[in-house]
């Protein structure tokens, strides 16, 4: 089969390699008919995760139909069309039976690496490191799916493979950014990144009793369909200094929550920006965290300060202070998408959103290593690159 294969930093080919097969008997087989690039692939393509090695099957976003199961699995069937959970959980252990799937502590065969990095280990995820397993991901033609009585979720055919694609992780990433937020009827919200989870974390925060949403990026583009598409009042922080502007935007008080969808490859001006590229080019500090001091600094007293965005593991000049004597709640996560996805895909079925509304560019599979590129560099107002095998 056709996979999109990492090569090294900003290098991808689409290879041939060895069709998937069943190798435990909870796991099934996917045909892949679509898959996307996510934002948190490219920390893979730049460099920034460690645990890759030449030749690793990419992609956590996938879907397709099932053309294979282990002789356990008996919630699903050959021709099933399913959407599979970014997240690999066992659904038996203390944390998947609380809810937590993404920190399954039997998913990821590589658990010792990660508690080096981490203290403790969370689920193994598709295509994103020997830290978090080695699991081929779903950028290909074919994907195997452990735990496959635990995953994946049935789609009907009335829906289309854009509409329900994103259950995979943008969607339910950026709702629960919002859900952890704290979300009260009235309240103002800040997101920091209008990328695609940025854009779902806006419409959330809607969806949950939001009055108002401030969306911060550099990108005209982007910001426009925050504006457009989720309803945001927008900041351009390259125009304008973030933390004047939500001080008048909130009558001097702050928003009542902040969501970080940008992570470790943050983006800003001046002396701190030009400090954090070069601490994380000599890797002195692995991520650039300038959009979460700013949701800190910026939120109001005794708010809340919800992380989706992606981090690896160390950072510099984290305002602990403002955090402590402002009372301030952190709350971050990867995703717990096998939570979400029902829930989520009755909000499609009844019109509250429609996911397909990121979506700028579709390519085939074999032009995978171009929309990297082109969403890395964001040429062509590129927002979300879906592939289809």
């Amino acid at each position: 089969m056709k996979a999109t294969c990492w090569m090294g930093t900003r290098d991808i080919e689409i290879r041939d390699v060895p069709d998937p097969r069943i190798l435990n008997h909870r796991d099934a087989i996917v045909r892949v008919t679509s898959t996307a690039i996510c934002g948190s692939d490219l920390h893979l393509y730049n460099g920034f995760i460690p645990g890759l090695e030449h030749g690793d099957i990419l992609g956590h976003e996938f879907m397709g139909e099932v053309v294979d199961v282990g002789p356990e699995v008996k919630n699903l069937k050959k021709g099933d069309r399913v959407v599979v959970p970014f997240p690999i959980a066992c659904g038996a252990c203390w944390q998947c039976e609380h809810g937590l799937y993404a920190a399954c502590e039997n998913s990821n065969p590589n658990a010792w690496v990660a508690e080096k990095m981490w203290g403790r280990s969370p689920a193994g995820i598709f295509g994103y490191s020997h830290v978090l397993g080695g699991f081929a991901g779903g950028q290909a033609e074919y994907a195997r799916v452990p735990f496959a009585d635990v995953g994946p979720l049935k789609i009907d055919d009335d829906l289309t493979d854009d509409q329900v694609l994103f259950l995979s992780d943008i969607f339910p990433t950026g709702y629960m950014g919002a859900e952890m937020a704290n979300i009260q009827p009235g309240d103002t919200v800040a997101v920091w990144g209008c990328g695609p989870v940025g854009q779902f974390a806006i419409a959330s925060a809607y969806m949950l009793g939001a009055e108002r949403v401030i969306a911060i990026d550099r990108f005209p583009y982007r910001l426009e369909m925050a504006r457009d598409k989720a309803g945001a009042d927008v900041i351009n922080y390259e125009e304008t200094d973030v933390l004047d502007a939500l001080e008048e935007m909130t009558g001097g008080r702050g928003p009542d929550a902040c969501i970080d969808a940008v992570g470790m490859e943050g983006h800003g001006h001046g002396f701190q920006y030009a400090y954090d590229r070069a601490k994380q080019a000599v890797r002195a500090e692995t991520g650039r965290p300038i959009a979460l001091r700013e949701a800190i600094l910026s939120c109001r007293s005794g708010g809340t300060v919800s992380v989706i965005g992606v981090y690896g593991g160390f950072l510099d000049k984290f305002p602990m202070g403002a955090v402590l004597n402002r009372g301030l709640t952190i709350r971050a996560g990867q995703c717990h998408v096998h939570r979400y996805m029902k829930p989520l895909l009755e909000r499609i079925r009844n019109g509250d959103i429609d996911p397909s509304f990121v979506i700028t560019h579709h390519m085939d599979l074999e032009d995978a290593a171009a929309g990297y590129e082109i969403f890395n560099e964001k040429h062509e107002h590129c927002e979300k690159v879906v592939l289809r095998a």
